[in-house]
Parts: C-alpha cells; structure tokens; sequence
C-alpha cells in the first residue's frame, strides 16, 4: 500500500477503489446496472420473518447469518428503494466483502497488519458507487445538506481539533492536476479565506465539500480473538483513511465503513442508513416503548387479515396498533391503557402521523381509536375481537414479578373472553417467562400455545408467544370462575375475622 494508491482515488462522492479481484467478491456489473448483497440488521429472533418479508416484497432469497440478528440478500441498483420500504429491518449496509472462515492468527500484531493490508485490496468500486445511488434515495441530515463555504471550514476545523491524522490528509486533498489558484488557496489559512469575498468563497466551497469524512465501526463477537473491537476499528480506519486519503471524524461522517466479525466470519460493508429504521412512528416516547421494526415482526406473526378487529389492551405509547394501522390498514385497531398518561400519548402518535400524512398530501385517516380502562374489566362484548396483541408488563420498569402472578391470569381470562372462540389469536411479548407458563398452563382450556419466538428486547431475553383461543365457550370452563391469589387470601381473612368475631 502506498500513498500513490490512495491518491489515485479523488476524494469525493465518486471516489472508488482500484478493481482489486478478490475470490469471494460477489457484486456483479452489468451494463449501468450493479448487483450487490444487501445486508440488514433485524429484531433478534425474527431473521425468518424479515426474510419473508424480503421474498414478499423484492422477490430473492434472503440468507440467515450465524450472527443472530443478520439477513442477507442480493439485489440490482435499480431496486435499492424498495430495500428502504422494508418495515422488518433496523439498519442496511451494502456488502464490500465477506468470508466465512477468516484465517486469524494467533498474533494481534499479526492479526491487525493483516487487517490494514486487507484494506488495499478489497473491492471498494461496486459499494461505493452503490453508496453514491443510495445518497439520492434518502434525506441528508443538516450537516450534511449543501451549506456555505464558512460551514464546511468549521466543520474542518473542528476536526482538525480532533482527529490527529487530518494535516496529512489535507496535503492531498485535491488532485495532483490542480490549478495554480486551487494550489494558492489549499495553501492559505481557514482566517485568510474567510476575509476574501463572497465570490470567492463559494469557488472554494465546491472543491472542500468534495473531501469525504468517515469512520469505521467494529462490531465483534466471540472471545477467540486475540484483539479487542477498537483495535481493529482503528487500525482498519488507519489503512482504508491512507488508501482513500478521507478524513476521520466520529461524529459527522459522510461513509461509515462497518466491520463485522463473528467468529471467524468477517464482512466488511459501507451502511445505507444514517439512523435506525424502526424510528418512524413514535414521536411521544414512555418508559417502555417498543421498537417498531418488533411491532412489525409481531403483526406478522399473527397474520391479521381484512375487516380483523385486533386490539391491544395494554398499549402503552401505541407503537404496536400504530404500525398495524399503517402497514395492514385493512383492519381495525383497539388501543388502550389505564394509565391515563399513556393514552395521551398514543393519541397525541396518533395525531402526529395523520398531520405527516396529511402534509403529504396522502389520506390522514387511520383505522385506530384509543380508549382508557381497566385491563380486567374491557368494556368489550364478549367474542368481538379477532387478535389480540400487545407488550405485557415485564416486572422490571413496569410492574414487578409480584404482581404479574395475580396480573398475568386475570389479563389471559379477560383476552380469552373478548377474543372469538376456536378463530381467536394471541401474540404476547413478556420477559416474565415463569409467570407466564404458569399462567397459560392455568388457562389451559382457553388458550393454547401455538408457537414462542426468542427476541432481545434491550439486552433482556424475552418472548413472543403465540396463542390459539380454543373452541370452548366462555363461561363453561373451569378457568372462568378462577379467581387470583389476592382475592381468595382477601376472602380468606374475611371468613377468619368473622370466625373470631
């Protein structure tokens, strides 16, 4: 590697890579159009839904990673909007390289000079351009967007603060075929450029805002390795910033170069997203907000169907019914809590995605209402809802274990008794996995336990159960006269004082 090399590649939004071969490169050019591998981020423990939903929607096969969590799939670049449409995935970057058994060697020196010539020879050319496309599809945040001349040398600046390696990037910046004026002014200090005129100013703005900023992120997992995740982020940036002649900066970044090791599975990729795509629909956030890309998952684990009446009756901030409203719209939803906090701010979500709809242009109208009442007393006929959905409390932030073994038995006997015999459907999160086994198993002749996801819901292994109500009719089973621990002890000490008495 040489600094040669790295000048070769102009710094800017059509900077490539040399076309270094590789044995398991698998992007593909045809004519103007490049095919690469997709790679996503999803809720851990619904890989195959998202999978699904990538069949449904775009029409290829996705591949499951070893690393929970990961999906991959190939697509042309005249398909990379519909990947943005999909409601399953959290973040997207476009595959550089991978290899599935990556020869580490016992040496961390070893290892991380392997890594920084690993840089030099990768095939930046397809992701980068792919980067490029990607760029057009998506809205840039306010660093990003075109500025003034003044901005983009603050920015510099700042940098130059921070990042130690930048003087070196700069002396390349533009390249060797420059004028003799562009020369004067790289040459010139950021105070004498801002005493020159307007005119001026914006000449030199074009040039500037050519030079890329990134950063590497590493996300490893497994403990055979001899070296940590920052070392390998740093010495892998080390050699991508002197192969590209780009500047570090942590914060704003134009590429984020990702490295992912898992094991002895490495990929090497640039991200698509500049922040997670499950922050679409919650503008008013409460203590246990779901994520809406798990919303999504758990919708379609219950497959709603046209004219279902599906009802969450502990909604919480309304991530869940909100996400069914938009993306399967032809049901309706039931939203409530007892929390009279809580409900507000499902509505106010509410009102928050009909004013964006409306400012569209697009209809504003959701099939959604919101009620508050008591979870155990719904003002629900009896048979009258399809689904039921929702986020029970875990006992942790909500709640506590004790009171889930009165709560979670009430909560099932109301579910099963507002939910349609032998047709009626359940999809439960919860973290609290005794106490609800125990519970079910007490509703044994109401519910019937179908099948259970494993998701990570904030670092906490948790559940998503899918339940089947059984055909028995409410009020001819024996789990519909049960009566929770607190009110027989409460009965109990009646019948004692009136013994003593």
């Amino acid at each position: 590697m040489s600094s040669q090399e790295g000048g070769a590649a102009e710094p800017g939004p059509n900077t490539v890579g040399p076309s270094t071969s590789s044995s398991t490169n698998n992007d593909a050019i045809t004519g103007d159009v490049i095919t690469v591998t997709i790679g996503a981020t999803v809720p851990t423990g619904f890989e195959l839904t998202a999978a699904e939903e990538v069949k449904e929607k775009i029409g290829v096969d996705a591949r499951i990673s070893k690393d929970r969590g990961r999906i991959y799939f190939p697509i042309t670049t005249d398909e990379l909007f519909q990947v943005h449409l999909l409601k399953s995935v959290d973040n997207l970057f476009v595959v550089v390289e991978e290899y599935h058994l990556y020869p580490f060697k016992e040496s961390k020196e070893e290892t991380l000079m392997e890594m920084m010539q690993l840089a030099t020879t990768l095939p930046w050319t397809n992701a980068l351009e792919v980067w490029k496309q990607n760029g057009t599809l998506k809205k840039r945040k306010g660093y990003r967007k075109g500025g003034n001349g003044t901005k983009v040398k603050s920015n510099r600046e700042a940098t130059d603060a921070t990042v130690a390696t930048v003087a070196d990037a700069e002396q390349q910046e533009l390249p060797q075929a420059e004028s003799a004026a562009e020369s004067q002014t790289k040459a010139e200090s950021p105070a004498e450029v801002e005493a020159e005129t307007s005119a001026q100013d914006s000449e030199e703005a074009e040039p500037e805002a050519k030079v890329i900023k990134f950063r590497v992120t590493c996300n490893r997992a497994g403990d055979k390795h001899s070296f940590t995740s920052n070392e390998a982020a740093r010495d892998f940036g080390g050699a991508v910033q002197e192969f590209f002649q780009w500047k570090a900066d942590m914060t704003k970044f134009d590429i984020e170069v990702l490295l992912n090791i898992h094991n002895d599975e490495v990929v090497i990729g640039i991200a698509l997203t500049e922040e997670s795509l499950h922050r679409r629909n919650i503008s008013h956030f409460g203590p246990t907000t779901l994520r809406s890309t798990l919303c999504y998952g758990m919708l379609r684990l219950c497959k709603p169907e046209a004219s279902d009446i599906i009802l969450d009756p502990m909604c919480g901030t309304g991530a869940i019914p909100l996400e069914g409203a938009i993306e399967f719209n032809s049901s309706f939803y039931l939203a409530g809590d007892n929390n009279d906090m809580a409900v507000n701010r499902t509505v106010n979500n509410i009102w928050h995605i009909q004013k964006r709809r409306a400012d569209k242009g697009s209809v504003s109208g959701l099939p959604i209402d919101t009620v508050q009442w008591d979870l155990c007393n719904l003002p629900l006929r009896t048979g009258s809802v399809d689904i039921v959905i929702t986020d029970m409390p875990f006992g942790k932030r909500m709640g506590s274990r004790k009171n889930n073994w009165d709560l979670y038995p009430s909560c099932l006997r109301e579910m099963a008794r507002v939910c349609t015999p032998g047709t009626g459907k359940a999809v439960l999160l919860t973290q609290d996995k005794k106490c609800f086994t125990k519970a079910i198993s007490r509703m044994g002749g109401l519910w019937r336990r179908l099948h259970t996801v494993w998701v990570n819901v904030g670092g906490l292994h948790a559940g998503v159960y899918l339940l089947k109500r059984t055909g028995a009719v409410f009020g001819q089973t024996p789990e519909d006269i049960h009566e929770s621990r607190g009110t027989v002890n409460a009965q109990g000490d009646e019948k004692g004082d009136k013994e003593l008495s």
